[in-house]
């Protein structure tokens, strides 16, 4: 016994002399001791857990959970192996990949419902089961390795996808083929189409207007991807011990550390314009404010609420909107206010994007609100707040008629759209943002509208725009000509796909606008993203609702943050 407990005495002797422990204990107790710490056991642990092993990924966890329009969507936790324990690190939330539509049918509804439910129950699936045991142990800090591994995986089911659609379609095409052959071979003749008359004028839409472009499709369960890849950015944060957007900054510019780094200016959206009767304007869908990039965004923040608080008691006592000078020097501007109704009514509804929601019956109207409100602060559109404008022209247009409604009853060609944005613009100049003025498919329009007005405004894609994977391998920007694009981080986006994507729009002279789908969820990475990745513009929706002020609120966490750390640039 005695020469047992002898060896096991020598084995543990050299098992901890192989490590190190004896030099390194040694160290640490002549290092702690002139420094006499109050806590010596917790400063002790604190000097060796630099050289314990790195932690980790050892299990994921996704789960199904609400997003802030009570939409169903992914959460997904990542636990690693830190120091031989297992431990919750972070998590991460989606949002949902699906726009909240207007006036929409039930069975349209219904089946959006159907299909959203199916991809969450689908992505919680492929996280708690495959996605968890493939990045198992791999350490959460190697975002490249973890996002080339989950985009295989996607590949993968992608081309799965595809073989059993293939199948269903062989299949369906050869129990056609078959009861074809059971009917009469006897067939009425067939009906010759009468040719058309000479001189008949074809419709307009033929002529003219590009077909839309068919939805790019989503793969089910895709949401597990981008919200994995999320996940684990915000683990290599944590553990590094460094916010997620200096996390981003560091994996986009190669570990090299920013000495500045710059807050992107907010897009608040102060009005979301309803679109059905009494409402005429179609125009717009959202109104935009902002700030002046000489005030901090601490105060550029206050001043739109001030904004939006005047706005408020104009809306609910309109007879107190009197037009601006702009519109009241011009014969025109008198004519278009003579006898002009005042804002409708606010009913004081806040829509899913966090702003109130009215309707209008022009975009003069619209403006000289807008006016008013800042003018009775003391403010001037232009010089103290600017606007932007989210036009949505996608869900504007009559393919019948060929022409984008406008206005209820009111209906333009691509090409008189041209000449109204310019009008529009040179009237009113504060408008410094023009969003989706023009489908994707009209091209030719806004290669026009951003030669007559690239100069004056940004003209930005988001609806016109391709999805973020579709850009990235394309390695250009196949959307139409613009001044910048809007990336949303949904579905099977990934954090490296965003760093790679704006180093190329960077590239291309591009500005970059992070911006948050409809269905938004209370995780405020989004802001980390757009600060880490250098954006010029992040568009958060409004003022009001916990999921769009969580992320307003942490704009200003990281503006105080860099401020202290004399890295605001």
């Amino acid at each position: 016994r005695r020469r047992r407990l002898l060896g096991q005495r020598q084995e543990a002797a050299e098992y901890y002399r192989a490590h190190g422990v004896p030099r390194r204990m040694e160290e640490a107790l002549n290092a702690l001791f002139p420094l006499r710490p109050a806590d010596l056991y917790g400063e002790l642990a604190n000097y060796f857990s630099k050289f314990s092993k790195a932690p980790v990924i050892c299990k994921l966890v996704g789960r199904k959970v609400l997003d802030g329009v009570g939409q169903p969507t992914l959460e997904v936790e990542i636990y690693c192996t830190v120091k031989n324990y297992e431990e919750k690190i972070c998590s991460a939330v989606m949002t949902s990949h699906s726009q909240i539509p207007e006036n929409v049918l039930p069975e349209t509804a219904e089946a959006d419902e159907k299909e959203r439910n199916d991809s969450v129950n689908t992505a919680v699936e492929w996280v708690n089961d495959s996605l968890s045991t493939m990045l198992r142990d791999l350490e959460p800090t190697d975002q490249c390795k973890v996002d080339k591994m989950l985009g295989e995986y996607f590949t993968q089911q992608a081309k799965e996808k595809e073989k059993k659609e293939i199948q269903k379609q062989e299949e369906a095409a050869e129990i056609t083929l078959a009861l074809t052959s059971c009917t009469s071979a006897t067939t009425a003749p067939p009906v010759r189409k009468k040719a058309a008359k000479p001189g008949k004028k074809v419709s307009v839409a033929e002529r003219t207007i590009p077909p839309a472009e068919p939805a790019e499709p989503v793969l089910c369960g895709s949401l597990a991807i981008g919200g994995t890849s999320l996940a684990v950015a915000k683990a290599g944060a944590t553990i590094s011990h460094i916010p997620l957007y200096l996390h981003i900054a560091l994996l986009k510019h190669n570990q090299d550390l920013p000495k500045e780094m710059a807050l992107p200016l907010p897009m608040v959206t102060l009005l979301n314009c309803e679109k059905i009767p009494p409402a005429k304007l179609k125009l717009v869908k959202e109104v935009m404010f902002v700030p002046p990039v000489q005030l901090s965004l601490k105060q550029g923040i206050e001043r739109v609420l001030d904004i939006q608080k005047e706005l408020m008691r104009l809306l609910e006592s309109p007879g107190k909107v009197q037009p601006s000078p702009q519109l009241a020097d011009s014969k025109k501007g008198k004519a278009q206010n003579a006898g002009k109704k005042a804002p409708p009514r606010a009913l004081k509804r806040i829509s899913h994007l966090g702003c109130l929601i009215t309707g209008y019956d022009s975009v003069e109207q619209l403006l000289l609100l807008m006016q008013t409100a800042c003018s009775n602060l003391g403010l001037e559109l232009g010089t103290d707040m600017y606007l932007g404008i989210n036009c949505a022209a996608h869900e504007l247009m009559d393919y019948g008629k060929g022409k984008y409604e406008i206005l209820t009853g009111t209906f333009k060609s691509p090409d008189e759209m041209v000449d109204m944005y310019v009008e529009l613009i040179n009237k009113f100049p504060f408008i410094i943002a023009l969003i989706d003025p023009f489908r994707k498919e009209d091209r030719q329009q806004w290669n026009n509208i951003c030669c007559a007005l690239g100069s004056k405004c940004y003209l930005i894609a988001e609806g016109a725009a391709s999805c973020i994977s579709k850009l990235k391998t394309d390695q250009n920007i196949t959307t139409p000509t613009c001044s910048g694009v809007v990336l949303k981080y949904v579905n099977h986006t990934k954090v490296s796909d965003l760093i790679e994507l704006t180093g190329l729009l960077e590239g291309q002279r591009h500005i970059t606008i992070l911006g948050s789908p409809d269905g938004e969820s209370p995780d405020d990475s989004l802001v980390d993203l757009a600060v880490g990745l250098g954006a010029r513009f992040v568009k958060l929706g409004g003022l009001s609702r916990g999921e769009r002020v969580t992320k307003y609120n942490r704009l200003l966490a990281v503006e105080e943050e860099l401020a202290r750390n004399g890295t605001l640039r």
